[in-house]
């Protein structure tokens, strides 16, 4: 998962955490806050009340005569009453109490005060229904959590904008210094603009690296080539002394034998010089991509060179390619040592009386060619290393191998943009699957 999702994600869920915990809240500040704006409205309809009857008399509301007096609305939502008050009690409290009006119980919520008007004593109580509160209560929560949402959706989008802006130098490094280039070929350097400090030092740091790397890769290129350019011509030098000295009639047997031994070390250590000496032409690019081939002949032509040890084995063997299935933009040597060295290991580690199949297809929109043996398998331990240089495997250790077989298939696929895949077990033989770009077919 990308850094960016994940802060997203990690955003949006601390969000809705605290969204959760206000929306539970919600109804109990919202009953609160109309509470307390209900109550500041009847405190100021007392000092209002009260100021009316300092300035212009209690006969204001009760007429001479009487000893009270109340107003209430036609729904009874609200309402205000002064009555005389004979209790030595002074009340200046605002609660919630049920009061009868024309026969109907209705709890209020009452602010009850005593005071005194012309030498009397009043009790004053100014009441708005529960009711009333709630109904204004349910349209401030709703456009409470409507606020919440609206707010935390431009928040969640803000958040997403701000990632994306932040983290923008983070991909480009990614992507220009990690994705775009073809290892261990990493191109000059680019400096990636970004005002964060932290990703200008990853930034150098990966430069540096690369650099590190890429040099220590070319220096190994350069000693393969190298020596195995300078190796080549003693080698040739002691074949020939040793081809000349064959000529001689009068060598003992011993010595002969073991000029055939020297002989023979010779030849294997060319083998090796030649195969070292090919995989650093492939990895210096020193070959060209022009060739176009058929597939089914391309395979018909290992056969015909081949087909001697697969009958001295007696392996069978099956090709099941379209025969207008072309690779273009190849080189055919090359792609001939490919094809060729997977079959020969497939023959090699084969067992007697076995089979070998070839099947080109189209699976997952790519075309790829199967090579799937009956043969002795490949341990699990064993399978991460099969294209190591010299790594010779156990079974390999029965062969004539060098361990160099596998790494120049790597190789070559490498050079034509071909994935390769392996699947294998103990004793139940193995399938090498080769997934060839699009540009490399024409059908």
């Amino acid at each position: 998962m990308k850094l960016r999702t994940k802060l997203t994600l990690f955003n949006t869920l601390s969000k809705l955490v605290i969204a959760t915990i206000f929306v539970l809240l919600l109804p109990a500040l919202i009953k609160n806050i109309n509470q307390h704006y209900n109550d500041n409205r009847l405190l100021k309809q007392k000092a209002k009340l009260l100021h009316i009857i300092k300035t212009q008399g209690i006969k204001s509301y009760i007429q001479p005569g009487e000893t009270e007096a109340s107003y209430y609305t036609p729904l009874k939502e609200d309402y205000v009453s002064i009555d005389q008050d004979t209790t030595a009690e002074n009340l200046d409290t605002i609660k919630n109490e049920k009061r009868i009006l024309q026969g109907d119980t209705i709890e209020y919520r009452i602010l009850s005060h005593t005071f005194k008007a012309d030498n009397k004593k009043y009790m004053l109580e100014i009441a708005t229904s529960l009711d009333a509160i709630n109904e204004t209560t349910r349209p401030f929560q709703n456009i409470a959590f409507a606020l919440l949402v609206g707010m935390i959706l431009l928040t969640i989008l803000a958040d997403q904008l701000y990632s994306a802006y932040v983290l923008r130098p983070l991909g480009q490094i990614i992507k220009t210094k990690l994705i775009a280039h073809k290892f261990p070929n990493f191109g000059s350097y680019e400096k990636v603009k970004t005002s964060t400090s932290d990703f200008e030092y990853l930034d150098i740091s990966i430069h540096k690296m690369i650099e590190t790397i890429e040099s220590t890769f070319q220096k190994e290129r350069e000693f393969i080539s190298n020596a195995s350019h300078e190796l080549m011509t003693p080698i040739s030098i002691l074949q020939s002394k040793i081809e000349n000295m064959f000529e001689q009639e009068d060598i003992p047997d011993e010595p002969k034998t073991r000029l055939l031994e020297m002989q023979r070390i010779l030849n294997r250590l060319k083998s090796i010089t030649k195969t070292l000496l090919l995989i650093s032409q492939i990895e210096n690019e020193q070959f060209l991509k022009e060739d176009s081939i058929s597939l089914h002949t391309l395979l018909q032509e290992i056969y015909d060179e081949i087909s001697i040890r697969l009958q001295d084995k007696n392996i069978t063997y099956t090709v099941e390619v379209p025969e207008n299935l072309v690779l273009v933009e190849v080189n055919k040597f090359l792609m001939f040592n490919l094809f060729f060295n997977l079959i020969n290991n497939a023959i090699k580690y084969n067992r007697e009386n076995g089979e070998i199949k070839i099947v080109a297809s189209r699976e997952n929109n790519s075309w790829t060619v199967k090579i799937t043996d009956s043969g002795i398998g490949i341990s699990a331990d064993d399978l991460p290393f099969i294209f190591n240089r010299f790594k010779k495997l156990r079974a390999s250790l029965k062969q004539d191998s060098f361990g160099l077989g596998l790494p120049i298939v790597q190789s070559i696929a490498a050079f034509h943009e071909i994935k390769i895949e392996v699947q294998s077990q103990k004793d139940q033989g193995s399938v090498f699957k080769l997934i060839l770009p699009d540009f490399l077919i024409k059908i």
